[in-house]
C-alpha cells in the first residue's frame, strides 16, 4: 500500500514517520457504487483519503429533496468530514459513492496527532479553503442565478447525447422534477434540445450557451 497516497502529492512533504502512520493506521474500505458512505447525524468515522472512484456529497431537505454540494475525487478531501473532525461534531450532510470507490480512512486520534505536523496541517487548511470557494460559488448559483440559465449551462459540455432522467437533473440542480421538466419542454419547443425516454439530445449548443450566459440572469 506504499503507493496508496500518490495522488496526494502535498503529503510528500510529510516526514517518513507521519506518512507511514497514515498508511499503517488508515483503514482501507471498498464501497460499491450507490452505497452510502456517511449520513447526517452519524458520528464521523475518520478522515477519508479517496484512492479510487468518487464520492458525491449532498444535503437533504426534510421533504427529501437533494442539493449536491461537491464531489470528492482521488487526491481531494471532504470538507464535511474535516469540519466534523476538527469540531468533534456529527456529519451534517450525506456522502454517496458515485461508482465503486476505495477509501483510506484515518481514525480521529491519528488525524489529530498529524495536525501537529506543519505539512499535514497546511494540506488540510489549503484543501478546506479550496472547497469553501467551491461552496460559495454553489451558493451564488443557487441563490442568484435563474434556474433556466443553470439548467442550460448544466446541459453543456457533456456531449450531444445525455443519458439522464429529469429527476436526476433536478437532484443535481437542487430543484424539483416538475420545474426541470417544464423548462426542458420549453427548451425543446425552442429547438434547443430533443427529448426522449431518459435521454436528452442537444440540438443547438450555441442557443443553450446564450441562455446560460450571465446576461440571461
Amino acid at each position: 500500500m506504499s503507493d496508496a497516497l500518490d495522488r496526494y502529492t502535498a503529503l510528500d512533504a510529510l516526514s517518513p514517520a507521519a506518512r507511514e502512520r497514515i498508511l499503517q493506521c488508515g483503514q482501507r474500505i471498498c464501497v460499491p457504487a450507490g452505497a452510502q458512505v456517511f449520513d447526517e447525524h452519524q458520528r464521523c468515522g475518520g478522515f477519508p483519503f479517496v484512492l479510487e472512484g468518487a464520492i458525491r456529497v449532498i444535503k437533504r431537505s426534510a421533504q427529501g429533496r437533494e442539493l449536491p454540494l461537491y464531489r470528492v475525487l482521488p487526491g481531494e478531501t471532504c470538507i464535511v468530514s474535516t469540519s466534523c473532525l476538527l469540531g468533534h461534531a456529527d456529519y451534517n450532510a450525506s456522502g454517496i459513492a458515485e461508482r465503486d470507490s476505495t477509501l483510506l480512512l484515518l481514525p480521529q486520534p491519528d488525524f489529530e496527532a498529524l495536525m501537529a505536523e506543519p505539512a499535514f496541517r497546511d494540506f488540510i487548511f489549503r484543501l478546506v479553503s479550496e472547497r469553501m470557494a467551491d461552496l460559495m460559488q454553489l451558493v451564488e448559483e443557487v441563490a442568484f442565478r435563474r434556474l433556466d440559465a443553470r439548467l442550460a449551462n448544466h446541459l453543456l459540455g457533456r456531449g450531444r447525447l445525455l443519458q439522464i432522467t429529469h429527476q436526476q437533473l433536478a437532484d443535481e440542480l437542487g430543484s424539483v422534477r416538475e420545474m426541470v421538466s417544464r423548462l426542458l419542454k420549453g427548451f425543446a419547443d425552442q429547438g434547443l434540445i430533443r427529448l426522449g425516454r431518459e435521454r436528452i439530445e442537444v440540438i443547438d449548443p450555441a442557443g443553450l450557451r446564450r441562455l446560460a450566459a450571465p446576461e440571461a440572469v
